[in-house]
């Protein structure tokens, strides 16, 4: 279990990380309601982004906008195959997520997710091999968070709590080890989940790098935001 290591002073109220988590819950419950698999298939391919599937020239990216066609690629953040998807990617959203909110302010921290998400199946709708394909999920946008966690925080330790026998011990690890963890997750699900082989890679190293990028670009309102929270 993960627990995030409390500053001495508090910096706001995060809300932005759990409000993502239940809609991601409520989101996957709902596509369980349909019985059948063939309109679970038409929930899929109504919100989730298809692979190959990319406007061509300015009207049809106007005409992708308009219409909503566009909107795809941030409901289908929340769209999740199984609980194993659903729950993998939770978890490393509030374990990242928290700490990057609580640095970045509720508003930053949603256009990250947001943003992040959508670019990162824009970009594995682009450069998968598989076309049509349809690409849901939240690990673009999880990976954006990562991004930007790391950026924030290069050097960050993260308390967990290791069970050893009958005791809970607690511990302080380097967050590259739980990225490498994150890693290891998406390796997995790439081979055991329900959609073999069809992990969007492109949407990971996407989201990824555009957490980085936009980390760095909000580092002097993040460290005045943190200066104002601590009355320097």
């Amino acid at each position: 279990m993960f627990v995030g290591i409390p500053s001495r002073r508090r910096v706001g109220i995060r809300w932005a990380t759990p409000l993502l988590v239940i809609s991601a819950v409520v989101a996957f419950v709902l596509m369980l309601r349909p019985e059948s698999q063939d309109a679970r298939h038409a929930l899929l391919l109504r919100w989730g982004a298809l692979s190959g599937a990319l406007p061509e020239g300015l009207s049809g990216w106007v005409e992708a906008a308009s219409s909503g066609r566009l909107l795809s690629l941030v409901s289908a953040l929340f769209i999740h195959a199984d609980w194993i998807h659903l729950l993998g990617n939770l978890l490393f959203l509030m374990i990242f997520g928290l700490p990057a909110e609580r640095a970045m302010g509720p508003w930053r921290f949603l256009v990250l997710f947001v943003l992040g998400g959508a670019l990162a199946n824009l970009a594995a709708a682009a450069l998968m091999d598989a076309p049509n394909r349809i690409i849901i999920g939240s690990s673009g946008a999880v990976s954006a968070v990562i991004g930007a966690y790391l950026a924030l925080f290069p050097r960050a330790r993260l308390g967990i709590v290791v069970p050893l026998g009958l005791f809970l011990e607690f511990v302080r690890v380097p967050a590259f080890l739980l990225i490498g963890l994150w890693a290891l997750v998406q390796g997995i699900f790439t081979t055991v989940g329900p959609a073999f082989g069809a992990v969007a890679w492109w949407a990971h190293v996407a989201g990824f790098g555009f957490g980085i990028a936009f980390a760095l670009s909000q580092r002097d309102a993040v460290a005045r935001r943190l200066r104002s929270a601590w009355g320097s």
